[in-house]
């Protein structure tokens, strides 16, 4: 261990905070649509939100589809959208009257942060 060196990146955390956030809004790498009762489509990358909620990890495990659409049934469209801004940002500002199902989603597919389950 003598002849290794430890090299570490003192902004890993800054820098993947800011990557989350600009994936959040440049589509190009986007391979998963949610898509919620409202017929809005939402863009997201599977990696993503597969790290984030096991229900998403499961789900994405099984389907093989290059770019699946995942549709949240009962979901509006602010919720949904909520959702996935609180996936890439780690914080989101919700309207009081979404709140409550913004937190029965997030503890539907078990969001990590928010969900009182784990795996």
């Amino acid at each position: 261990d003598s002849d290794k060196f430890y090299l570490k990146c003192n902004s890993f955390q800054e820098s993947i905070a800011k990557t989350y956030r600009n994936l959040r809004t440049d589509t190009h790498f986007s391979d998963v649509t949610l898509v919620c009762e409202e017929e809005q489509q939402v863009q997201a990358h599977r990696t993503i939100l597969a790290a984030c909620s096991p229900f998403f990890s499961n789900m994405l495990k099984k389907n093989l589809h290059p770019h699946p659409m995942i549709f949240m049934r009962g979901v509006k469209a602010e919720v949904l959208v909520a959702i996935v801004d609180f996936i890439y940002n780690g914080e989101v500002k919700i309207h009081k009257h979404d709140l409550e199902s913004f937190l029965a989603l997030a503890q539907e597919i078990r969001l990590e942060g928010l969900s009182k389950k784990k795996g």
